[in-house]
């Protein structure tokens, strides 16, 4: 039988997943509208990693519902940092993940929002304006985009090789020998290895199973709870690089944010992959 509108009111953060769908929504058709005229504002790091005026202005709109509904939860976002409060719970927001992307005119970007109860996401919502679609996942209830359940990937290593997402952290400089070792095997032994410059859109592939896997060394800490648990959602299962287990923990120092995220057969080719990186 199918539930009730009263029955799906009453499942576990219901109310919080409304409110962050609605709000990565409404960022996003500001995103949309100004992305022509964006223009960057500031630079994060000498990497040359930019911040625009589109950031600031949806991570506004996003503050101001999240704050409106949930005035004593803590808040960690991109570009206003920690808006402290006491309890449990930590609403992370990326307003604009692709930040680069955008200012130079690609239009690959997502807003991501997510909820963690001690560190463990419960919440991810991340939204595409670009194509309006929003995918969300709540611990434990599956992810979906719309009413469609998504199916995440197959597990079955493909014979050209899998398309593997990878992520970096900001921090990571670009001759660093652990993540070139990585990325060059990593090239070697795929089909495609995609740097998007927004991990958001690696996740919603992944959990729409249009990729294969998804590897991150040093990875950003704001985005990935709310990513990961939509693929986690779907049955990814994540290792560490040398295979023990992980766990997803905003918490964490995103110098402990290395994994391989796969499924089944192909879990176990990107742990060999990276396993060779590393004894190399």
């Amino acid at each position: 039988m199918p539930s009730s509108a009263s029955d799906r009111d009453a499942a576990p953060y219901a109310h919080e997943t409304r409110v962050a769908v609605a709000a990565a929504e409404e960022a996003g058709a500001l995103l949309r509208g100004r992305f022509g005229a964006a223009r960057a504002v500031g630079e994060k790091d000498a990497e040359g990693d930019v911040v625009t005026d589109l950031d600031l202005a949806a991570e506004k709109i996003i503050l101001a519902r999240l704050q409106t509904h949930f005035p004593h939860d803590r808040i960690l976002s991109e570009e206003a940092g920690l808006l402290d409060a006491v309890g449990r719970r930590t609403w992370l927001v990326d307003p604009l993940d692709g930040s680069n992307n955008v200012a130079i005119g690609l239009t690959a970007y997502a807003v991501g929002i997510g909820l963690c109860l001690d560190g463990a996401p419960v919440v991810g919502v991340v939204h595409e304006p670009v194509t309006g679609r929003t995918w969300q996942a709540v611990r434990g209830r599956g992810a979906t985009c719309g009413p469609e359940r998504l199916p995440g990937p197959s597990g079955a290593v493909p014979r050209s090789g899998p398309v593997v997402a990878w992520t970096q952290g900001h921090a990571v400089g670009r001759a660093d020998p652990v993540a070139a070792g990585l990325r060059g095997r990593l090239e070697r032994r795929s089909r495609r290895v995609l740097q998007l410059w927004a991990p958001l859109l690696g996740w919603s592939m992944l959990a729409r199973g249009a990729i294969d896997g998804f590897v991150g060394y040093r990875a950003e800490g704001i985005d990935f709870p709310a990513g990961a648990l939509l693929a986690a959602e779907t049955g990814v299962e994540f290792r560490t690089l040398d295979g023990g287990p992980f766990t997803v923990d905003a918490a964490a120092p995103d110098t402990d944010r290395n994994f391989v995220a796969a499924r089944a057969d192909t879990l176990t080719y990107l742990l060999d992959v990276v396993g060779e990186a590393r004894a190399a």
